[in-house]
């Protein structure tokens, strides 16, 4: 039999409690390293990616060796850094002569890969090269508004798979309510051909239109770059179900006499028991009552003075 060991220190229990599956997740981190090559414009193509991401990223800036994606036994320092840094998206960069400027994005379940998609970076402008106002720059934490615009995402296999894996890295933290003055930028994503996309990093400007509803002026930031699919990996279906589940939600308990209604809402009973006026005892007389008790006691008390009157003179 396995040992199982417990942890003995309170921080230790609770960073394993982090780790654990819960039915609401928190944001994925994102996990940023390089290969044994890299070029100039990958370097800065990773660091401003951890810029935009600093919240929930991690940069690796020593060379790997012995990460080959797409490859058998290539994974497994990948799988081990994934455990290591609770982090369940991973942007691998790397150079070679037959793929130039490679970026390998990939998401984890239960610290194992689960898809894999291969890009090349071209065309790349980092942030520095745009002149905008200081004042539109977005603020650290703002949510980002996602544009995809093309019909080859909903037609072409990979630029589906690309869709999918650049909404879980640019989206951060899922939320259910959103405050609007807290969105100040936009990644514009464009599909160019069937395999190239176009990604661009904008501000908004609101301006005056007549209207509640300002007029928005999108207003490039930058970094901006060319993705050219190269490669990519589905998941397997039995991954897949397993990775799908979600808890049930658990049964609301009958509320009695409480029903729900499309037009009036939620609609409620009451139970008011037969009022027997006639039995109920009043707490307080009313002063009719005691004004006329009032008058027969003083009539009784000038009776009782006559009759003592009448005997005194007799």
């Amino acid at each position: 039999m396995l040992k199982v060991k417990t942890p003995k220190y309170g921080r230790v229990k609770r960073e394993l409690e982090k780790r654990e599956p819960k039915l609401v997740e928190l944001a994925k981190k994102t996990l940023i390293l390089q290969g044994t090559k890299t070029s100039n414009v990958l370097n800065t193509v990773l660091s401003e990616i951890y810029h935009l991401k600093r919240d929930n990223a991690i940069r690796y800036t020593r060379k790997n060796d012995s990460i080959r994606p797409f490859e058998s036994g290539g994974e497994t320092s990948l799988e081990f850094f994934s455990l290591k840094t609770d982090c369940s998206i991973f942007v691998y960069g790397s150079t070679s002569k037959k793929r130039p400027d490679n970026l390998v994005i990939g998401r984890t379940y239960d610290h194992h890969i689960y898809d894999l998609i291969e890009v090349g970076v071209e065309n790349f402008k980092r942030m520095d090269s745009f002149t905008y106002d200081k004042k539109l720059a977005p603020q650290a934490g703002s949510k980002p508004f996602i544009v995809f615009s093309g019909e080859a995402f909903e037609s072409v296999d990979e630029l589906k798979h690309l869709k999918e894996v650049l909404l879980e890295l640019l989206r951060g933290e899922v939320v259910d309510n959103l405050n609007l003055a807290g969105l100040g930028r936009v990644y514009v994503c464009t599909a160019i051909s069937s395999n190239r996309v176009f990604l661009t990093h904008c501000a908004m400007r609101l301006k005056k239109s007549g209207t509640i509803v300002p007029r928005i002026e999108l207003v490039e930031i930058g970094p901006s770059m060319d993705f050219v699919v190269r490669r990519h990996r589905l998941p397997n279906e039995s991954l897949k179900k397993e990775a799908m589940k979600t808890a049930k939600d658990k049964l609301h308990k009958k509320i009695k006499n409480v029903s729900k209604d499309a037009l009036q809402g939620k609609l409620g009973k009451i139970y008011v028991p037969d009022q027997k006026v006639g039995e109920m005892a009043l707490p307080n007389k009313a002063k009719g009552v005691k004004r006329e008790r009032r008058e027969a006691k003083m009539k009784n008390s000038n009776n009782e003075r006559a009759s003592k009157k009448q005997k005194e003179d007799s």
